[in-house]
């Protein structure tokens, strides 16, 4: 009989062929029947989408339907993987749909659906022009083209975003490394928040600031300190007096300022530009492919500078040529003491015997 026939002989005799005819038929029979159950399943609603999909299935399976009939069951079954979240699945019933008969509209737009849905922009663009071109009255296919394009306009100035964020991080680096300038980890992010050094135009680094009065820990902070002035800039000859400074103490002329030396480990540059990209749309970019090096810890002893290893900064040199000397690693942002001559507090802080709070 043709039931035991090999894959790919023809019937010879009339008796064959009969029986060929016969199944086939019945298999056509099983298919459509398969088909209907499919779409009563999904008529009934989520709970028979597993079914429908089975239905689906196995109509595809029987093998003996035509291709434009075989390209609405698998555009149905993509329907079905839509409706349950199944993209990638969805996706591929869609194109297997098109292949058959690239004129059934419906996969394509399901192929359009099923490809934003994965967030393949341009394919999803791709597949509703197609389909519009088939059927230029279709407006669920218009509408779908237009949530298309905004979402693919919105996704290229992320990406944009992104891009300008990682390359203005990386200018940012780069000027670090040139100066010989090395970031170790944060101390008072609490007073600072997230403000960063930037590099302007003409490749100069505007630093924040933080300064921090020993005595009282209280402080002031500077946003936009540019790396060429000198540091008494820091200053404003015109700001009011400390309201904790009772004997008017902190005069101009009567502070000094320091930085604290050896106090911390160079960042590797990994770290470094996650915090310069930390806050930004760069922040979730992939950096990696960068060397990952660090220099090594300076360590501190230098005579007569005091065991807190607090450094006195000449006030003659700019912010650059105190941020690059060889025994400073910066917390992030440079941070200076500030103390006066006039009071007690003075002699400890010389002598060594204050230290910041840990």
């Amino acid at each position: 009989m043709a039931l035991w026939m090999e894959a790919g002989s023809e019937p010879m005799t009339e008796n064959e062929k009969a029986d060929l005819i016969a199944i086939t038929a019945l298999k056509e029979s099983a298919a459509i029947e398969f088909k209907e159950q499919g779409n009563e399943c999904v008529r009934k609603g989520k709970k028979h989408y597993s079914e429908a999909i089975e239905n689906y299935t196995k109509a595809i399976n029987q093998g003996v339907l035509s291709d434009s009939e075989t390209s609405i069951l698998f555009s149905n079954r993509a329907h079905v993987n839509l409706l349950l979240g199944n993209y990638r699945r969805a996706l591929t019933d869609a194109e297997e749909a098109i292949k058959l008969c690239p004129d059934n509209v419906k996969a394509v737009y399901r192929a359009a659906k099923a490809s934003l849905s994965l967030d393949l922009l341009s394919e999803a663009k791709s597949y509703c022009e197609k389909g519009i071109e088939k059927d230029p009255s279709n407006e669920d296919m218009k509408k779908l083209l237009k949530v298309v394009t905004l979402k693919k306009q919105e996704k290229e100035q992320h990406e944009a975003e992104v891009s300008r964020a990682v390359v203005e991080a990386k200018a940012c680096l780069s000027a670090f490394e040139n100066r010989g300038v090395k970031i170790g980890k944060a101390m008072y992010r609490e007073l600072t928040g997230l403000k960063k050094p930037v590099l302007d135009q003409n490749n100069i680094l505007h630093w924040p600031v933080l300064l921090l009065y020993a005595e009282a820990m209280t402080s002031d902070f500077v946003e936009d300190f540019c790396e060429t002035d000198i540091a008494p800039n820091m200053f404003s000859e015109d700001s009011p007096p400390l309201p904790w400074d009772k004997n008017h103490e902190y005069t101009r002329e009567a502070i000094e300022l320091y930085y604290e030396a050896g106090s911390g480990t160079p960042l590797p540059r990994s770290r470094v530009l996650q915090y310069l990209l930390e806050g930004t749309k760069g922040s979730q970019a992939e950096t990696t492919g960068d060397e990952d090096t660090s220099l090594p810890k300076t360590p501190y002893n230098v005579k007569g500078k005091g065991s807190s290893g607090m450094v006195k900064v000449n006030e003659r040199r700019t912010l650059h040529d105190v941020l690059k000397e060889p025994n400073l690693v910066i917390p992030e942002i440079p941070v200076f003491y500030i103390v006066s001559k006039r009071t007690r507090f003075y002699k400890d802080f010389a002598a060594g015997k204050w230290s910041p709070p840990s």
